[in-house]
């Protein structure tokens, strides 16, 4: 699944994160724009695994501020009836412990 932001969440995932112009321009070309990390890495002429690290620190970043805790994502998904219950009894649960 591709990771998506916004231009908000994106603008508030890098508002306190230090980092350079090349970063945030190789995370908002593939969080924002759904540029590919291939195409980055042969435009700039930099490793696959710069790219990757580059949308990773952004993405992180963005996770912390959503209050998303470690291991967890968050999901917007469209379900039957009875499929988005028991979805809410899990975020329920997990909202509990």
């Amino acid at each position: 699944m591709m990771k998506k932001l916004t231009e908000d969440q994106f603008n508030q995932a890098i508002s306190e994160l230090p980092v350079g112009d090349q970063t945030i321009e190789i995370a908002r070309g593939v969080l924002v724009e759904g540029k590919s990390q291939a195409d980055y890495a042969r435009a700039l002429n930099i490793t696959r695994g710069a790219v990757s690290q580059a949308v990773k620190r952004v993405w992180e970043a963005h996770a912390k501020k959503s209050g998303v805790p470690e291991g967890y994502e968050r999901v917007t998904v469209v379900l039957p009836k009875y499929r988005a219950f028991q979805v809410k009894k899990w975020a329920k649960a997990v909202e509990d412990q």
